[in-house]
């Protein structure tokens, strides 16, 4: 790590050790979910105000123009507090970056600051009941009306739509052309008349899932992004920049860390855990892994960096993160071994491993397992493509 990088991360440390107590661990404790999100918009305010929101997206928005590495120094910290940063993932991660890369620049202007400092969060509106791996087959359907778009259907697993301000959403906007050929991308105001948000009930209880009703709602041909029919170009984009988003320094689920302090306790067969093979076996793969994901990471970013266009090499990480995070969580049950059943009603999948294990979300969200093996093999090593029977028909023939 050079000087600058290093000092960085001791000016973030030092910071976050003065401020984040205050919005840590006991702080959240037995607060409700509104008291918690109102927690949430104090410290995402804070740190918008001291350079550390939106790290690497422009200062004329509202960022702080920093570089991905120091948004990677500065979450690697902030993993080590236990803050309510997860109520801004997506907004942050997805939405709000395509936005400010397509939208017109007054509304860039208008939507970016208030978004960044916590005031609005957005919804990313993909996935619905039939189009979640193939999200080519939506129908969830955009009308041209006057200066404008009336939307009809419905979208499912939206995080946070229940206290979303905006969101951004792909429609179908031609059922006569091929359907990749004919998906249209827009913003629009969660506020709208006509929309209907639902709870999804998850296993691990967490309140972040909705389903999404479209009934006859209005957007202005203004918020697209992109071209009309070239939404699902504008879609894979969002979703590169997710999966770069992805990072093992991202908090998305227990670390290695606190694996290793479990481990330490943890005896096997009368010995203690870390000396056993499988559990150094894992510990030995997570590091080994952990260092060429963050190198092909670094790779991507300064490729970014030079123009070019995130590419399908976030799939290797989002899969291998996914993956292990699962794997390393029973191996943290067993340790634990009845005490490791047992669900702590204020933990979260972010820091405990039971929570973490039930929880599948991370091999799901942003393209699942099998989606990204598929993009490995054929945008990377050059196999043949499936077969698509669907391939190069109209969709309203399908």
């Amino acid at each position: 790590m050079d000087d600058d990088l290093q000092a960085y991360r001791t000016r973030a440390a030092r910071w976050l050790a003065e401020n984040a107590p205050r919005y840590s661990g006991d702080a959240r404790h037995g607060l409700s979910f509104e008291a918690d999100l109102a927690l949430a918009r104090e410290w995402q305010a804070l740190k918008a105000v001291n350079g550390y929101a939106g790290i690497t997206l422009p200062t004329c928005y509202g960022g702080a123009g920093g570089s991905e590495l120091e948004k990677i120094v500065f979450s690697e910290e902030e993993m080590r507090y236990d803050v309510p940063w997860t109520y801004f993932s997506v907004s942050l991660s997805n939405p709000v970056p395509i936005m400010l890369r397509h939208a017109a620049e007054d509304e860039r202007r208008r939507l970016g600051p208030p978004a960044i400092r916590g005031e609005h969060i957005w919804c990313q509106l993909f996935s619905e009941p039939s189009a979640g791996t193939d999200l080519a087959a939506l129908r969830l359907r955009a009308e041209r009306k006057d200066d404008g778009w009336v939307l009809n259907g419905q979208k499912v697993w939206t995080s946070w739509a229940q206290i979303a301000d905006w969101g951004v959403i792909i429609a179908r906007t031609d059922a006569t052309v091929p359907k990749h050929a004919g998906l249209t991308y827009f913003y629009l105001d969660m506020r709208s008349p006509g929309i209907t948000v639902r709870p999804i009930r998850r296993l691990v209880d967490e309140p972040d899932l909705n389903e999404v009703f479209f009934d006859n709602v209005f957007v202005p041909d203004a918020q697209r992004l992109g071209e009309v029919g070239a939404g699902f170009k504008v879609a894979i984009e969002t979703l590169m920049i997710e999966r770069y988003a992805v990072t093992d320094e991202s908090g998305y689920g227990p670390t290695l860390e606190a694996f290793v302090e479990i481990a330490k306790h943890a005896r096997i067969q009368g010995r203690p855990a870390l000396e056993d093979g499988e559990v150094r076996a894992l510990i030995a793969q997570v590091i080994t892994e952990r260092q060429g994901l963050r190198s092909i990471h670094r790779r991507a970013v300064s490729a970014m960096a030079r123009g070019r266009q995130p590419g399908p090499e976030g799939a290797i990480r989002k899969l291998l993160l996914g993956r292990t995070r699962q794997r390393m969580s029973a191996l943290a049950l067993d340790l634990l071994g009845g005490d490791g059943v047992q669900l702590d009603p204020e933990a979260s999948p972010l820091r405990d491993f039971a929570r973490s294990w039930i929880d599948p979300s991370l091999r799901i969200a942003g393209g699942t397992d099998e989606v990204l093996i598929n993009t490995l093999a054929e945008r990377i090593l050059g196999l043949p493509q499936d077969y698509r029977p669907d391939k190069g028909v109209p969709f309203n023939q399908l």
